[in-house]
């Protein structure tokens, strides 16, 4: 893999990865821009949750919903320019124009797989998904020097329906100056299965799934991927590399290579999920794409701090990658209601043990 770093014209940071190391980017940034303001954010603590709030009033402006012909992370070509100045990419991160955090308030990245603007993940090379995994890997290891930053969250919304407002087939990478309250959910979970019995609750819970195996979606030799025992969403898929590390740095070169054929496999069954039978003797009536949030769970950085948190390290912590869908059936959406929006209590429409034998109908 080669790394080209350089600067947009208004003083962000934008990384090529390509596979090739003879590759070279020296296509400059012509657009008239301002300089970027990293002051903008600002992050206020909730008194009754204790949890963290960021303010981005200059969010409003980002763009929404361009034509194709104005995409703004498809490659700069035929004297239209963008955000990406070369006139092909093959993965592309660059400091978001509009982020949700900067500065002492961390940083945003945006992750752009391809620059084929049709595409989506799953229509992506292994080779391809393994350059996109290299560069998370990368950028990880890069945030994780930021003072500012205290965990790092990459991730990939697809769909109108989730509330994607460009149509490019990308990602996002935030660098949050503290720990996300979901992770200090489960830290605090396997804190106490840890003071309890002195075992790892991460381990726990791949041994009873794998012991139960009727929610099992794919059983690689490195990987292995299942719907959990208590899914919030619908469709819903945890997948857990079998030695656990803490981060993707700590994969291994094992997990690393059989990581895109699993990864991309599960992509490619959501995508099938909700098809009728006849689309899959050949007939064309397939569903729209499946809407999906695809996100990595990392541990954070630094002493894990808290009383309730005494004696775990982060090395305890599994890496792990939570894919689900707000679509619950055919031309219908799971909408956060009152208990799941008030009161954070989900309510699942269709059981763990039978979105996990849909998945598994669905395969390749």
């Amino acid at each position: 893999m080669k790394k080209t770093s350089t600067r947009l014209a208004d003083g962000r940071e934008l990384i090529y990865y390509d596979a090739r190391e003879d590759t070279v980017r020296t296509a400059p940034d012509l657009r008239p821009l301002d300089p970027a303001d990293r002051t903008a954010t600002e992050i206020r603590r909730d008194p009754l949750l204790g949890d963290a709030v960021a303010v981005a009033a200059h969010r409003q402006t980002r763009t929404y919903h361009p034509p194709a012909g104005e995409c703004p992370l498809c490659p700069s070509r035929g004297g239209r320019l963008s955000e990406i100045p070369d006139s092909s990419y093959e993965v592309a991160v660059f400091e978001n124009r509009f982020p949700s955090l900067a500065g002492d308030s961390g940083r945003c990245e945006v992750v752009c797989f391809t620059p084929d603007h049709e595409a989506s993940f799953a229509d992506l090379t292994e080779a391809q998904t393994a350059l996109v995994l290299d560069a998370w890997t990368d950028r990880t290891a890069e945030l994780a020097q930021l003072p500012a930053v205290r965990q790092v969250f990459c991730f990939e919304n697809r769909g109108a329906e989730i509330g994607v407002t460009l149509g490019h087939p990308h990602g996002q990478i935030y660098g949050y100056p503290f720990t996300t309250p979901r992770t200090e959910l489960m830290l605090r979970s396997l804190a106490r299965r840890k003071a309890g019995t002195g075992a790892n609750l991460f381990d726990e819970v791949l041994a009873r799934e794998a012991a139960d195996g009727r929610r099992i979606v794919l059983d690689a030799e490195h990987w292995v991927a299942f719907v959990p025992y208590a899914a919030h969403w619908p469709y819903e898929v945890h997948l857990y590399p079998r030695r656990r590390v803490p981060d993707l740095r700590a994969l291994d070169a094992a997990a690393r290579t059989e990581f895109p054929q699993v990864y991309l496999e599960l992509l490619r069954r959501f995508d099938r999920i909700f098809d009728p039978e006849p689309a899959r003797r050949g007939e064309d009536v397939r569903q729209p794409p499946t809407p999906y949030i695809s996100a990595w769970h990392q541990a954070p950085f630094g002493t894990l701090a808290g009383a309730d948190l005494a004696g775990v390290g982060r090395d305890e912590f599994a890496l792990h990658l939570e894919l689900f869908t707000v679509r619950r059936t055919s031309g219908k959406l799971k909408f956060l209601a009152g208990s799941e929006s008030g009161m954070n209590v989900f309510i699942n429409d269709v059981p763990p043990e039978a979105a996990a034998e849909r998945l598994r109908e669905v395969a390749s």
